[in-house]
């Protein structure tokens, strides 16, 4: 592989197809070996690795995997690490040295990585130094494993634990070039507990997802200057490493991690760094907008009524470049170069992408799935429409079972299956290659995805009415004094009633509406009647019937999902 070719300019990459991964790594660390590709902020200030750097690193630990540990083609790699550059290495060493990768969630408990191991059975871990007795426990438990590797410098106490910078610098080998139908990950799902289930995503399906986003870059940005991107998810997330990694690696921009979410630290990021986007989920836009939106009810009366006015009036000015002047001070804080960023893993809701949109920033809005490789469809500049998830991608095909009314998808950005779980893989891919989404959805005359809910989540009521909790969830979460909203169907266990079910929602508020209240009785009164205020636009057979006040976070995955089931058992009704 090569490193010293002169650097292409975007336009020209866009029209490139990728061939292969090896080819795809070749190409970014020859267009752009002298960029910055990703960062990281320590104690001791930024760890930077230039597109040449990162494909050295990547190129000497798949030496070392090859030449040292004689890894074979298909073997699996597994890293249990934070999200930081030396991931990203991880996975291209992987590529290279033909073995196949298994990101990790650092959230789970031992129990159930230990479950997970068991079930994809690596002969390498690469970990970084906080889970390395972890790993050595694990190893213990695991006889697949034969290998621990640290992202880190070792210790003495780790002595025997070699580390990815201290490798033999070694960068011959003979690569392991594998088919396009090979596995090239196997993700499981967040929160994996008991039985594992392992989404098999093939070479093809990752090249897939390059080439039908390699011409969005102008849809996004236009003419834009766009350099710097700035991380807040975990890698073991195929959005994460599908979108926020390998996309925007293969746009030829900078990735800069970060090691805390607390927004005094992203701001200090976005400003040093000059992020011009982000890639998100909902929660975080959400908690976004409550920090804004304290800040201006602290402000001066004056301040907050002008706020207040320019966001009324902004819906109805078209330049977003206006727009941003109007709320100048917002994007210094900002950097002042921030455009907007891409919105997934679960649905937005549309109070927070228009109150975006409106001060000036892009939200982009998009869909997809861990078994879909993972995006599925995606908004962009002018076809935005903040309500739905946008159109498919080019090499999706997208419709709607007239029974059932889920979506269902086809194409080569399906996974192959569930890892050592064929039964299950054949109850959600019929025969002709449909995926069963799970998900309800429709699809408007122009083409975009609208998802109302989910089937498994659907509530039965006694009458046989259907309602989807996430619709009510849309509503409650329009009140500025509701932090969290959960809601869930209880089943009727006796009566002429037995076997349908109650909506109950769970509601977190926030910290000042609990300032609000005198005593915990009146809090309670206050939030139910903020949640029938709300629920009153739904139709009388989808409001909730039990309102459960809780003043901690609701349960969440890695992604910020809420986690539906513990919230159902931690309340047990």
């Amino acid at each position: 592989m090569a490193f010293n070719a002169k650097q292409t300019a975007i336009d020209k990459r866009m029209e490139k197809t990728a061939k292969n991964i090896l080819l795809f790594l070749e190409n970014k660390t020859e267009d752009y070996e002298n960029r910055v590709a990703l960062g990281i902020r320590t104690t001791h200030g930024w760890n930077e690795f230039t597109y040449k750097g990162i494909g050295r690193l990547s190129r000497k630990l798949a030496c070392y995997l090859i030449n040292n540990l004689e890894v074979r083609k298909g073997d699996r790699l597994a890293i249990l690490s934070e999200s930081r550059p030396e991931f990203g290495a991880g996975v291209f060493a992987s590529v290279m040295s033909g073995m196949t990768t298994v990101p990790l969630d650092i959230k789970l408990t031992k129990y159930e990585l230990k479950s997970i191991l068991s079930d994809c059975l690596p002969t390498v871990m690469i970990v970084s130094n906080s889970f390395i007795q972890l790993a050595k426990e694990l190893q213990k438990e695991v006889d697949s494993i034969k290998f621990i590797i640290s992202f880190d410098e070792t210790g003495e106490k780790e002595a025997e634990i070699p580390s990815i910078h201290k490798l033999p610098n070694n960068y011959e080998a003979k690569w392991k070039h594998r088919s396009s139908k090979s596995t090239a990950l196997i993700i499981y799902t967040s929160g994996t507990t008991g039985a594992p289930k392992g989404v098999e995503i093939s070479f093809n399906n990752m090249l897939t997802q390059l080439n039908d986003m390699s011409d969005l870059y102008k849809k996004f940005f236009g003419k834009k200057k766009i350099s710097s991107i700035l991380s807040i998810l975990p890698m073991n997330h195929l959005f994460e490493l599908t979108v926020g990694f390998s996309m925007i690696l293969s746009w030829g921009l900078s990735v800069y991690y970060t090691k805390s979410l607390k927004p005094k630290d992203i701001l200090s990021i976005m400003q040093e760094k000059n992020i011009n986007f982000m890639i998100v989920v909902p929660a975080f836009l959400k908690l976004l907008k409550a920090g804004i939106e304290s800040e201006v009810k602290n402000s001066h009366p004056f301040v907050r009524t002008m706020f207040y006015a320019m966001l009324a009036v902004s819906k109805y000015v078209p330049s977003y470049r206006l727009r941003k002047l109007m709320f100048n001070k917002i994007h210094k804080k900002f950097g002042g170069n921030f455009f907007g960023c891409i919105s997934g893993g679960a649905p937005l809701d549309v109070s927070v992408g228009e109150f975006f949109e409106r001060i000036g920033i892009r939200v982009f809005q998009g869909y997809g799935l861990t078994e879909t490789s993972p995006v599925v469809s995606v908004n962009y500049d002018k076809r935005n429409d903040i309500a739905s998830v946008g159109r498919p991608l080019k090499s999706v095909e997208a419709k709607i079972d007239p029974e059932t009314g889920e979506l269902l998808l086809k194409g080569p950005s399906v996974m192959k299956g569930y890892y050592n779980r064929p039964t299950l893989t054949s109850e959600v891919i019929t025969p002709d290659g449909w995926l069963h989404t799970g998900d309800i959805a429709s699809i408007d005359k122009d083409g975009h995805i609208h998802i109302t809910g989910r089937i498994k989540n659907m509530i039965v009521l006694s009458g046989g009415k259907k309602v989807f909790p996430e619709e009510v969830e849309s509503v409650l979460c329009e009140s500025e004094n509701f932090s969290e909203v959960c809601v869930f169907g209880s089943s009727r266990t006796s009566g002429s009633k037995e076997g349908t079910e109650d909506i109950v929602a769970v509601i977190v508020p926030t910290e000042h509406f609990i300032s609000l209240a005198k005593d915990e009785e009146e809090l309670n009164r206050m939030v139910r009647e903020e949640a029938k205020h709300y629920s009153s636009r739904l139709a009388a057979y989808k409001r909730p019937v039990n309102i459960i006040m809780l003043k901690e976070p609701l349960p969440k995955t890695t992604t910020r999902k809420i986690k539906r089931n513990e919230v159902k058992e931690l309340i047990n009704v």
